[in-house]
């Protein structure tokens, strides 16, 4: 028994305080997504050029992005700071290239192409992907 508690004393104390925080980036909610896109469309028609993306509202916990990595890859997120509960500032809005920021004081950045945290962000939280169904012709269904 006291080899036991040694070894769960050893563990506990070789963790460190930031990998408890960085570990908790639970502050998305589980969103129902359920949303058909046709790159067709004028909302979307962006979508058909790699490296443009397209903000969609009333999706997810503040909406998604949906990025357009590759002719054969659509990439969708949600669009809240994962490192921050959901609020006004939090709502991630473009910045430049495929980088997404928050508008709180931290302003938190983001790849849209890979979903990690860029430099400087208060904790490694990655963006909150949802699943992409390629339905051919143009047409994605994004769901969770």
């Amino acid at each position: 028994m006291k080899k036991l508690l040694l070894i769960v004393s050893i563990l506990c104390l070789s963790c460190k305080a930031d990998d408890v925080i960085n570990s908790n980036c639970n502050f998305l909610f589980d969103a129902g997504v359920n949303l058909n896109v046709n790159t067709n469309l004028p909302q979307f028609n962006q979508l058909q050029f790699n490296g443009n993306g397209v903000y969609v509202s009333n999706q997810g916990n503040s909406g998604i992005w949906l990025w357009r990595l590759s002719s054969s890859t659509l990439l969708a997120w949600d669009a809240s700071d994962p490192s921050q509960p959901p609020s006004t500032c939090s709502t991630l809005t473009f910045s430049t290239g495929d980088v997404v920021e928050s508008n709180c004081e931290n302003a938190n950045q983001y790849s849209l192409s890979t979903g990690f945290g860029l430099e400087g962000n208060i904790s490694e939280c990655t963006l909150k992907p949802y699943r992409v169904d390629n339905l051919g012709n143009g047409q994605f269904f994004i769901s969770n």
